[in-house]
């Protein structure tokens, strides 16, 4: 979410028709605290998404776990959490497949090897020159597709959305479909 939320009621019924076996789930950004918080979890909910904040869902039925992360943003607006990434992705440890979902491309040395998927955003591959030099010394991994030694992936998406002005350069917007199948 970024900027005004107001009359976004309508996107909201459009998403909310979504409605996946298995469920839809979201984690916070940063830009969701800088909007307002509690307009954007008010959002969310609307949207019937299953909001992770620092905890996770273990599916039975398709032996995948879901675990979710809150953006840094989260301490600066008085949102605490007890329980670290590494301790949250070890309550999972054994329960099928992990998805990580965690706005930031930052893969904690603490986790590798406690999940199998991370799923990011937060750059937007740059959004527009010379954004993208910046946003490349920050976070040298853009978009697209990386595994690591410990065979632990990390999708970044470019995103749908803007921030700041609304134009991306070099940087087409993208709704990220990924298929997990069975080996």
């Amino acid at each position: 979410m970024d900027r005004q939320l107001d009359k976004l009621d309508n996107i909201a019924e459009l998403l909310a028709e979504l409605r996946p076996s298995y469920g839809k789930y979201a984690v916070t950004g940063n830009h969701e605290f800088y909007a307002g918080i509690k307009h954007s979890l008010s959002f969310i909910e609307k949207s019937g998404f299953m909001l992770l904040q620092n905890n996770g869902k273990y599916l039975e039925d398709i032996n995948i776990s879901i675990v979710g992360v809150d953006d840094p943003e989260a301490k600066r607006f008085g949102y605490i959490f007890n329980t670290s990434e590494f301790e949250l992705l070890n309550k999972f440890r054994n329960k099928g497949f992990i998805v990580l979902l965690k706005h930031r491309p930052i893969i904690d040395n603490n986790s590798i090897g406690l999940f199998n998927l991370q799923l990011s955003g937060h750059t937007h591959k740059g959004q527009f020159f010379p954004f993208s030099i910046i946003t490349e010394f920050y976070y040298p991994k853009q978009a697209g597709c990386y595994i690591n030694d410990e065979n632990c992936y990390l999708y970044i998406s470019r995103g749908t959305g803007t921030w700041g002005p609304p134009i991306r350069i070099l940087s087409p917007p993208e709704i990220t479909v990924i298929e997990l199948v069975k080996d």
